[in-house]
């Protein structure tokens, strides 16, 4: 997925998101883009427990993501495969 060219600009702006998400215990790392747009990252700490943490994805990161950078399409948790694995 690193071959992207939004890579550095993405990688850029979650770093800056990075701070408000560690403020109540969590973290956000960047694990890549294809070449769809589809951000992967990972919420790990507190965001792992947190109930909150699918609105954190998608009603800030994801729209912090898609105002800034254009060619994001959406931003996905690498957990929505291990949940999508257990599922069934």
């Amino acid at each position: 997925m690193s071959d992207n060219p939004l890579d550095g600009e993405v990688r850029e702006t979650t770093e800056a998101i990075r701070p408000a998400v560690q403020a109540d215990g969590g973290d956000i790392m960047f694990h890549g883009i294809d070449d769809t747009g589809m951000v992967t990252v990972e919420l790990v700490g507190a965001c792992v427990s947190c109930p909150a943490s699918t609105l954190t994805l998608k009603a800030g990161i994801e729209r912090i993501l898609m105002d800034r950078v254009e060619g994001v399409t959406a931003v996905r948790d690498v957990s929505e495969d291990d949940e999508t694995l257990l599922s069934r």
